[in-house]
């Protein structure tokens, strides 16, 4: 049963109501793949709108606290903030590393001794980074997949589409324009619905990329910043143990009540 005849849209929907069977099937398969696509547009959305807040709100608090340890505890509550759990693995990682930077002998090079523990926390944070950047392009690859498949399986719909249209020609033995059109038309619209899904992912899969590199960008300058504030208490720590004769235990790794 066709529905009835109207405008445009009613058109688009006689052709799709008319269609066969597996052109309905890649049809549903486009239509379902760009609900999903939409679906993880909004989900990132969110997800951006939350992390990039969340991580402002940290670097306010990472500016103005002088106490890391206690930063380092607030920061629980910024489970969103990219640039909280940069500043958390790099931070734990000094903080068992600790004891061992205490019991550096100056006999034995304290630099070179800062380079290396220092260089694990370096490593700390870009894992930090790896997995930050991971957590942001979940689903990602959906909208990339969406975008470089869907118009190729809206063709094949069209292309299966006008085979089956051919194919009723041979069997009617008329190849006039009113046997043709509608066959070829209902078809089309596959091809029409494979572009619609495909644009919009392919839009918004470069969209969010370009903001995960720049976020990239702002994670490592962070992890530059808080490295070379590590660098420089243990050049201090250093110093003070010089003068003192005794180690002393790095400024950053101490907490108040």
């Amino acid at each position: 049963m066709a529905a009835p005849d109207g405008g445009p849209a009613n058109g688009v929907t006689d052709m799709i109501w008319n269609a066969g069977p597996m052109v309905k099937l890649v049809l549903l398969l486009l239509v379902g793949m760009s609900l999903a696509c939409w679906g993880v547009v909004l989900v990132k959305f969110k997800l951006f709108r939350r992390a990039e807040r969340q991580s402002e709100d940290f670097y306010e608090m990472y500016r103005q606290k002088k106490n890391f340890g206690l930063l380092y505890r607030e920061s629980q509550m910024l489970a969103e903030s990219y640039l909280a759990q940069v500043f958390r693995a790099g931070y734990a990682e000094w903080g068992r590393l600790s004891k061992t930077l205490e019991t550096v002998s100056l006999a034995e090079g304290p630099l070179n001794g800062a380079d290396e523990a220092l260089s694990t926390v370096e490593k700390a944070m870009e894992g930090a980074i790896l997995l930050e950047t991971r957590r942001l392009e979940r689903f990602l690859p959906l909208l990339a997949t969406t975008g470089n498949t869907a118009p190729f399986i809206g063709l094949f719909g069209t292309v299966w589409g006008i085979m089956t249209s051919f194919h009723h020609i041979g069997l009617k033995g008329a190849a006039n324009l009113a046997v043709v059109a509608p066959g070829i038309s209902e078809a089309l619209v596959a091809t029409a619905i494979g572009l619609f899904a495909a644009i919009p992912a392919v839009i918004f899969f470069n969209y969010f990329m370009n903001r995960i590199q720049a976020i990239q960008g702002h994670m490592h300058y962070f992890a530059g910043d808080f490295y070379t504030v590590l660098k420089r208490e243990w050049f201090r720590r250093s110093a003070a143990s010089t003068k003192n004769g005794t180690p002393e235990a790095p400024a950053v790794m101490r907490t108040t009540g």
